[in-house]
């Protein structure tokens, strides 16, 4: 007899794609399967429409206008389009220096640290609180006349904190820097308003909000700065000329659905999801004892619930993992079980990273999966107990 699914809580690492987004991408592949570069026939034109379509769902959610909306194939790429081509601009009128902070993802850590061992440039990564917060005041004294590009995340992929972004931004326009933002966990889970935040470029993927796997966008402001890029994919001048190839129709119009359904039912989806997660952290100390809830208390997303457990050891962290999907806080990359840069940076010792969860909720978890992952919890617990 096969046994039963995990209870899936890992919507941090990737979200089911929703029913309706299916739908409407489905017809993309094989009725309307034709390329949006093709301007002399109707499957041509249809698939074109259909990217239009979802560029103004896009940027719509984000407060964004149609042109600013760059697709690609993810956030990742979507940073380093943003990081190394506003970079590469900037050189040439010496400005080489950027700022980010230490619990960016490593699709913005990375880059950055490439940008600095060549040479181009110098970096200045900043420290955060015990909540993971950066400190608005310490992006201003970073800022020098060098200085061309300011990157901190809208939203912790592991910890949940959401940072301050409109301060930062207004201290950005101040001071004429180009201010950047991995959106990849926040878009479509809180609002997102990229001009009055004052953002520069944004970057998210569309798997990370009920939609498909390998296609995401990037915003570029237009004007009040018009922010010049470098593009890092060359070829036929696609997006702009800022991303070359042929684009992902299907992918693109899940993009655009995902982001319509986002922006209709955000504010339901969080409430309700929050609820969840309050059950779920109760749950967790009934059955689990002594435990600690990591990042921002309040300033967070409604579905992210990251736990230190005091009260148990590792070995109950991986038998949990065998029953319930959720993601170790040891690991910051599937190829390492060195403790998390993330939690270390939030002030965590190595061995609170060992006994640390993050327990992901999302638009299709239900309170019937909360009870289950309690109980499977509660029966691992029950058995290291015994011995």
């Amino acid at each position: 007899m096969t046994a039963p699914s995990p209870v899936y809580l890992d919507n941090h690492a990737s979200t089911p794609v929703d029913p309706r987004v299916v739908e409407a991408l489905l017809p993309y592949f094989t009725e309307r399967f034709g390329n949006p570069a093709s301007a002399q026939h109707r499957y041509g034109w249809e698939a074109d429409a259909a990217v239009d379509v979802a560029r103004r769902q896009v940027a719509a959610l984000l407060g964004a206008d149609v042109t600013e909306i760059v697709f690609n194939a993810g956030a990742t790429e979507g940073n380093n389009l943003a990081l190394m081509g506003a970079l590469a601009v900037a050189a040439e009128e010496g400005r080489t220096h950027a700022i980010t902070q230490a619990t960016e993802h490593k699709g913005v850590l990375l880059p950055l640290a490439e940008w600095e061992r060549r040479g181009q440039g110098s970096v200045t990564v900043l420290p955060v609180d015990s909540t993971g917060m950066v400190d608005p005041a310490a992006v201003e004294a970073a800022i020098t006349e060098k200085t061309a590009i300011v990157s901190v995340m809208a939203a912790n992929n592991e910890v949940g904190t959401l940072q301050p972004l409109a301060e930062i931004g207004a201290i950005c326009k101040a001071r004429g820097v180009l201010f950047h933002t991995d959106a990849a966990q926040a878009v479509g889970k809180v609002p997102l308003d990229v001009k009055a935040a004052g953002i520069d470029l944004l970057s998210l993927s569309a798997h990370k909000l009920y939609g498909p796997k390998g296609v995401g966008a990037l915003y570029v402001r237009r004007k009040g700065p018009r922010v010049a890029l470098r593009p890092q994919i060359l070829g036929g001048g696609h997006e702009w000329n800022l991303r070359s190839g042929t684009l992902n129709v299907p992918g693109i119009v899940g993009l655009g659905k995902a982001c319509a359904l986002a922006a209709e039912e955000l504010e339901s989806d969080a409430r309700r999801i929050a609820a969840l997660r309050s059950d779920l952290l109760a749950g967790l100390r009934r059955v689990a004892g002594d435990l600690r809830v990591n990042g921002h208390p309040e300033r967070r997303l409604a579905g992210n619930l990251h736990v230190t457990f005091f009260a148990q050891p590792q070995s109950v962290m991986r038998a949990i993992m065998q029953r319930v999907a959720v993601s170790a806080g040891s690991a910051c990359t599937t190829a390492t079980d060195e403790p998390s840069h993330v939690l270390r940076a939030i002030g965590l010792s190595e061995d609170d990273c060992r006994t640390s969860l993050r327990f992901g909720l999302g638009r299709f978890t239900t309170a019937e999966d909360i009870d289950r992952a309690l109980n499977e919890m509660a029966a691992v617990v029950a058995k290291q107990a015994v011995g």
